[in-house]
């Protein structure tokens, strides 16, 4: 990670801001179950009231942590494509001498086979490295290299 802002991929943008949605949906939501402050029901009522406006509390301050990540990621501007860095997409040969590209992401997507998070080993490890540079990182399965074929897409 670099000490400034964290540049954001186009796929980490999108699924924030769809995140949000649907945070702010929910929240909306929810702020429509919460009764006038002079509502005074049992204790059943006023606990689920309670719990909603926990709720609501949650939600906004995930609101507020998206929002922040999306207006630290606009002023970063793009990712590197000197070095791997958040939002890079770089080539690798394991040490089977299998190729795979990967995208170093903030953001799992169950959907994409390609993305490794930059906080997992092999996305830590990567980080900072330049094409041809042999990377070490360490899992909890043990030890493992690969080198850096090329930065940037392969696909089309």
């Amino acid at each position: 990670m670099t000490d400034g802002p964290e540049p954001l991929s186009a796929v980490a943008r999108e699924a924030l801001e769809r995140e949000l949605t649907d945070l702010r949906g929910e929240r909306a939501t929810v702020a429509g179950t919460l009764e006038d402050e002079d509502y005074e029901g049992d204790r059943a009522d006023q606990a689920d009231e309670l719990q909603r406006a926990t709720e609501l509390d949650r939600l906004d301050r995930r609101i507020s942590e998206v929002e922040g990540r999306l207006s630290e990621g606009a002023a970063a501007g793009p990712p590197r494509t000197d070095v791997i860095a958040v939002g890079s997409t770089a080539t690798v040969r394991f040490e089977d001498g299998t190729e795979s590209t990967v995208r170093i992401g903030e953001v799992a997507e169950a959907l994409d086979p390609t993305l490794v998070t930059a906080d997992s080993p092999l996305g830590r490890a990567l980080q900072g490295h330049r094409a041809g540079d042999t990377v070490a990182y360490r899992t909890p399965e043990g030890s493992g290299s690969v080198v850096v074929v090329s930065l940037g897409d392969a696909s089309p």
